[in-house]
């Protein structure tokens, strides 16, 4: 077990794969290839596997999707190996009781002056001429700058104000991922200033993942496609605070028959309904192009 402090990853580390999904809805076909490479891949290695319940959004996560998500993974055959003991079996870790981790890492970026205050709205960002292009929907609108050149001034606790990382305008950020290959982004035209804290008081996921992998020492990412773009986000956050990347692993994105990318609004594809319909775990593992 580890106490969440921020660790340093070596290159003799022992495989360290991790799942790490968010209980905002039921897990789906997509999600079950994914975390299915992450299970065999952690075999493979004959490594450690956890289990993150990436639950910090007080609005969206609801306790029935974290109970399902565990259920659905056990049903596929998925298994990890570490994480809070449960009676026997290993429950998930929550991002919802490792706040202080995430203020703490805060803390340093803002001493530091990585980041800053900011008081755009979403009503600002989304008149801004900065809207994500077709193919980004998903993605955040790449910030116009507006608050940049303001400093924290007395402002000690997070609460209140968004909070974005000021990246290096025109480097560029690249790296090799062991699945898709190169890659590359140019920092402040492919992405802008990103959040690292919400004005709800909500560590935003970039960071909050950044502090948990290095802390959880996971030396392999296996996700989605679609968090390309966030790798390099990603590795900035990780040299402010002076931790070592892992290695990176991104899954082609699983799509219908109109090559829509699975989300988990489409519900009629989730696990739960696929196996209450009497589907089996390896129907479904087919269903996602595995093998």
């Amino acid at each position: 077990m580890h106490d969440g402090s921020l660790l340093f990853l070596n290159s003799e580390a022992k495989y360290r794969g991790r799942l790490a999904p968010s209980p905002t809805g039921l897990l789906h076909v997509g999600h079950a290839r994914t975390f299915w490479i992450a299970a065999q891949r952690a075999s493979e290695h004959k490594g450690i596997l956890i289990l993150r319940n990436e639950d910090l959004d007080p609005q969206r996560s609801r306790a029935e999707f974290a109970r399902a998500m565990v259920e659905d993974l056990r049903w596929l055959g998925i298994r990890w190996n570490e994480g809070p003991d449960c009676g026997g079996e290993y429950g998930p870790y929550a991002q919802s009781e490792r706040r202080t981790h995430y203020l703490e890492a805060w803390r340093r970026l803002r001493e530091d002056r990585f980041i800053y205050p900011c008081v755009c709205s979403r009503k600002d960002l989304a008149q801004s001429a900065s809207a994500p292009n077709e193919g980004d929907a998903d993605d955040e609108p790449v910030y116009p700058g507006t608050c940049r050149g303001r400093e924290a001034v007395d402002l000690l606790e997070p609460a209140g104000v968004n909070w974005r990382f000021r990246v290096p305008y025109g480097e560029a950020i690249a790296f090799a991922d062991l699945n898709l290959g190169a890659q590359r982004y140019v920092a402040g035209r492919d992405f802008g200033d990103f959040l690292v804290w919400r004005r709800d008081d909500v560590p935003a996921y970039q960071l909050a993942v950044v502090v948990d992998d290095a802390a959880m020492r996971i030396t392999e990412v296996v996700r989605g496609a679609d968090l390309l773009k966030s790798t390099a986000r990603q590795s900035l956050l990780m040299r402010a605070l002076g931790l070592a990347a892992p290695d990176y692993f991104h899954c082609e994105l699983v799509r219908d028959a109109a090559g829509v990318r699975l989300a988990k609004r489409f519900d009629a594809l989730s696990l739960r309904h696929l196996r209450e319909g009497g589907m089996a775990p390896e129907e479904v593992l087919q269903m996602s192009g595995w093998p």
